[in-house]
């Protein structure tokens, strides 16, 4: 399997397909590159290279237990398109990963990036503070390690099942190989891992990195996201950069590039090719 290995001595999985301009994929919370399967289909059949690496102690990736922070996510990314020597390169980053890839830009530079787009991401910050009123309270957080110490298991069947997805709304129609296929992504990670990133992306001010990044950045949100609620999210989000575009979905689950991935991709290819 293709890895490379960090100066901490992790070893990160990634998976590198097709040639063109590079697109580069960072995942959600907990699980791995297969979680962009439609993604990268999509785009390597329409001439781009693209990448996705599952992050440290997640899917294929050492299952170290320490590090679990965005300083170190963003610090293994940097490695990793060091290490494939990317330029002009596209970061698309989901829920936590979009989190990973704005902190990447903002501590790492410019300099091999073309555009940025997050979706469904955790920034600016999820966690309820003086400064912002408008996030979760810190208890849904230390609620989420509770029931991942319980039974793991458990917990990621019902994250899938549930919220992620939106199957948990009236008239939805579960599909049990998504919901199997998120829960086998989570069971292959380390607990460890998972238990430290809920403090990672729950808890990370990406405030001054977003006022940072200057390369145009596509905004994606659902209003009825159930996990990274949409107001203290998405619109903040773009007022923020200095070249952000704010894409509003109605209807549309946090799980959106599983579930409505037709639409997703079309969108993503138009900002990229605009």
């Amino acid at each position: 399997m293709p890895t490379i290995t960090t100066k901490d001595g992790v070893d990160i999985f990634y998976k590198d397909w097709g040639s063109g301009q590079p697109i580069v994929f960072s995942h959600g919370w907990p699980l791995s590159a297969d979680d962009w399967d439609a993604q990268m289909l999509f785009f390597a059949a329409h001439g781009y290279r693209v990448i996705a690496h599952d992050r440290r102690g997640h899917g294929r990736s050492s299952q170290v237990s320490d590090g679990h922070d965005m300083d170190h996510y963003a610090d293994d990314l940097a490695a990793v398109t060091a290490h494939l020597d990317l330029k002009s390169a596209i970061h698309v980053g989901h829920s936590t990963g979009g989190g990973e890839v704005v902190h990447y830009i903002a501590r790492h530079g410019e300099s091999r990036v073309a555009k940025a787009a997050i979706i469904s991401a955790v920034p600016p910050l999820m966690v309820q503070t003086a400064a912002n009123p408008g996030g979760l309270p810190k208890k849904v957080f230390d609620d989420f390690q509770v029931a991942l110490a319980a039974g793991r298991s458990q917990f990621y069947r019902d994250v899938a099942a549930g919220p992620f997805y939106n199957y948990n709304r009236p008239g939805a129609k579960p599909s049990e190989a998504v919901i199997q296929n998120w829960w086998r992504q989570g069971m292959m990670g380390g607990a460890k891992a998972h238990y430290d990133g809920i403090v990672a992306f729950s808890q990370t001010d990406f405030t001054e990195d977003l006022k940072k990044i200057t390369v145009p950045v596509l905004v994606m949100h659902s209003e009825d996201d159930q996990i990274v609620p949409y107001a203290d999210a998405g619109p903040l989000s773009a007022k923020l950069l200095k070249n952000g575009t704010l894409k509003t979905y109605k209807g549309f689950p946090h799980g959106m590039p599983t579930t409505h991935a037709e639409t997703i991709n079309a969108d993503l290819l138009a900002f990229f090719k605009g």
